[in-house]
């Protein structure tokens, strides 16, 4: 399996990320097809709890007093908690979750869709200005590179766990 596994694609049509959508804020999506069946829990689980995910929970620990576990990443998989880590549930579905950030400025977002024997995985992102009408700023803009590689590693480690 390679990184070249992982298309970015405009945000689909009907989904809790297309709200972002709009002048000023960033929104990216990528996607990516795995050959079995793969529930949605599954997948919250696999990314929440691959050695990626766990580095960038052990900096919230510390830096922003924001921990998280396996154990809480299973319970929001499964729908019986809202909060996890520096996220908070924004919007649910069967099949979608958007998260939003402490801070109110990033938005992560899940998907899968079945396909006959196949599931496509979705992973995005939005990051919307302090307020409207002003840029995203300085720091974004020189990070944006970074955040596009670091989503995509997400997304396929997530995807080799589920294999």
């Amino acid at each position: 399996m390679n990184m070249f596994s992982i298309e970015k694609i405009p945000a689909p049509e009907n989904t809790f990320l297309k709200n972002y959508l709009v002048d000023g804020n960033y929104v990216d999506c990528y996607t990516t097809t795995i050959d079995k069946q793969i529930s949605f829990s599954e997948f919250v689980f696999a990314f929440y709890t691959t050695w990626l995910f766990k580095t960038e929970a052990f900096i919230l620990t510390y830096t922003v007093r924001k921990p998280s576990s396996d154990l809480e990443a299973k319970k929001l998989a499964n729908a019986e908690i809202d909060k996890f880590a520096a996220w908070t549930v924004e919007d649910r579905n069967e099949n979608q979750i958007l998260m939003c950030d402490f801070v109110g400025r990033t938005r992560s977002w899940f998907m899968v869709e079945k396909a006959g024997v196949k599931t496509k995985l979705y992973f995005g992102s939005a990051v919307v200005p302090k307020k409207r009408g002003e840029g995203l700023g300085f720091i974004f803009i020189i990070l944006l590179g970074f955040h596009q590689i670091y989503s995509i590693l997400l997304l396929w480690f997530a995807k080799s766990k589920l294999q």
